[in-house]
C-alpha cells in the first residue's frame, strides 16, 4: 500500500514537472512576450522576467523591441534632370506597438524593406543631382516621412534614415571633373591677371621715381650687374642704357653754359670803366675758377662711376 502510495507521488511530481517545464517561458530584457490562447491574443503584454502559459493552449510570441538596422539595397533611378544614378541607404526602426507589429502585417521587416525601397526610388524622381550630392540632410528627413507614414500602422516607427552613398556614370564622373577644372582654371586666370595689374601700377611708379632722380636709374643698373656677376657667369653683357649718357652730358653743359655768361659780363664791364674792367676780369677769373672746378668735379663723379660699372663688368 505504500509502495503504490509512493508511487503515486513520484508520477505526480514527474508530471507536475514536466507540466512547469513545458509552461515555463523566459522573456528578456529586449523584448516582449504575446500570448495566444487558442490563436486568440490576450490582451496583456507579458513583460521581461519568467512567465508560465498553458501548454497545448497557449502559445508565445516573443518580439525583439530593440533598433533594428535595415540596409536598403542599392536603387537605380533617373533624377529629374534626367541623370541616371544610384543610390543606396539605410534605415534605423524599433517596434513599439508589439501587437500590432505581429497582428497588423504578416513580416514588418520584410514590409518596412519593401516600403524604403519605393520611397529611395521616388525621391530619387523627384530630386535633382545637386540635391543628391550635397543636400542630403534634406533628402534623408523626405525619405523618413515617406517611410514612417504606412509604418504607424504597423506599430513601428522610423528612427532615422541615411542615403549612404550616390553613384554616378563614369561619364558625368568625367563631365564633373572638366567643369571643376575649367572653373579652377577660370580662377586662377583672374588671380594672374590681377597680379599683373597690380606688378604694371607698381612699375609704373617706379618709372615716375626713376624719371625725376636718374641717378637712381645708375644704381639700379649697378644692383643689376652685380647680382648677374654673382651667378658666376663667364659672358656677361651688358646694355648700357640712353639715360647713363644724359646723365653725363649734362654734367659737361653747366660748364660751358657758366663760361659764356663769364664772357658777356667782362665785354659790358670794359664798356663801362677800366676800373670796372680790372675788377670785372679779377671776378671772372675766380668765376672760372669756380667754374672749373665744379667742371672737374662732375667729370671725376662720371669717372667714377664708369670705373664702378667697369669693375662690376669684370666681376
Amino acid at each position: 500500500m505504500v509502495e503504490e502510495l509512493v508511487g503515486v507521488v513520484a508520477a505526480v511530481g514527474a508530471g507536475a514537472l514536466v507540466y512547469v517545464a513545458s509552461a515555463a517561458r523566459v522573456v528578456k530584457q529586449y523584448e516582449r512576450g504575446l500570448v495566444f490562447r487558442l490563436g486568440r491574443l490576450r490582451g496583456d503584454v507579458r513583460r521581461p522576467g519568467f512567465n508560465m502559459i498553458v501548454p497545448g493552449v497557449e502559445r508565445l510570441r516573443k518580439v525583439n523591441m530593440q533598433i533594428v538596422t535595415m540596409p536598403v539595397p542599392a536603387q537605380e533611378g533617373i533624377t529629374r534632370d534626367n541623370v541616371t544614378v544610384r543610390v543606396d541607404a539605410v534605415v534605423y526602426f524599433k517596434v513599439v506597438d508589439p501587437a500590432a507589429a505581429i497582428v497588423n502585417v504578416e513580416d514588418y521587416r520584410f514590409a518596412v524593406s519593401q516600403m524604403a525601397q519605393t520611397s529611395l526610388r521616388s525621391i530619387i524622381g523627384k530630386s535633382e543631382l545637386d540635391d543628391l550630392l550635397s543636400n542630403r540632410e534634406k533628402l534623408n528627413q523626405g525619405l523618413e516621412l515617406m517611410i514612417d507614414s504606412p509604418a504607424v500602422e504597423w506599430g513601428v516607427t522610423i528612427d532615422r534614415v541615411e542615403i549612404k552613398d550616390v553613384s554616378l556614370p563614369d561619364t558625368m564622373k568625367r563631365s564633373m571633373a572638366r567643369q571643376a577644372e575649367a572653373d579652377r582654371e577660370r580662377r586662377a586666370r583672374l588671380i594672374n591677371a590681377d597680379a599683373e595689374y597690380q606688378a604694371s601700377k607698381k612699375l609704373a611708379q617706379a618709372a615716375h621715381q626713376m624719371a625725376d632722380t636718374p641717378s637712381a636709374l645708375q644704381l639700379r643698373l649697378l644692383q643689376t650687374v652685380m647680382a648677374v656677376a654673382a651667378e658666376k657667369n663667364s659672358t656677361l653683357v651688358l646694355p648700357i642704357p640712353v639715360e647713363l649718357l644724359r646723365f653725363l652730358e649734362r654734367g659737361q653743359q653747366p660748364a660751358a653754359q657758366a663760361s659764356g655768361h663769364a664772357e658777356t659780363a667782362s665785354g659790358h664791364a670794359e664798356a663801362a670803366s677800366e676800373h670796372a674792367e680790372t675788377a670785372s676780369g679779377h671776378a671772372e677769373a675766380a668765376e672760372q675758377a669756380e667754374i672749373a672746378e665744379g667742371t672737374v668735379d662732375r667729370r671725376e663723379q662720371a669717372e667714377e662711376a664708369m670705373e664702378q660699372l667697369r669693375r662690376a663688368v669684370e666681376q
